[in-house]
């Protein structure tokens, strides 16, 4: 395979984690203006990522292929979650 057909199905494969990362980090921030986060915006967004690629990759370890709903269904749960405890909203008082 060539190098550039690797890098695009390489930035295929890691999209969906990027995107959901910036719209959970933005949206934290736009729902949630007057409380004190955690966390700075960019630091959300690049945990969620990591988070994100993580699932994936585990996604096409345990199937053998990329692309299930499965895997999607569990990226998007676990990284809400990552998301809502960054906002805060997990703590007490």
């Amino acid at each position: 395979m060539p190098m550039l057909d690797f890098l695009i199905h390489l930035l295929s494969f890691v999209a969906p984690a990027f995107f959901l990362a910036l719209v959970l980090a933005a949206g934290a921030r736009l729902l949630w203006r007057k409380r004190a986060h955690l966390l700075p915006w960019y630091h959300m967004a690049s945990v969620n990522a990591m988070l994100g690629i993580l699932i994936l990759a585990l996604g096409v370890v345990l199937t053998g292929q990329d692309g299930r709903m499965g895997t999607y269904a569990c990226l998007v749960l676990a990284m809400a979650t990552c998301q809502w405890l960054m906002s805060g909203s997990g703590r007490k008082g």
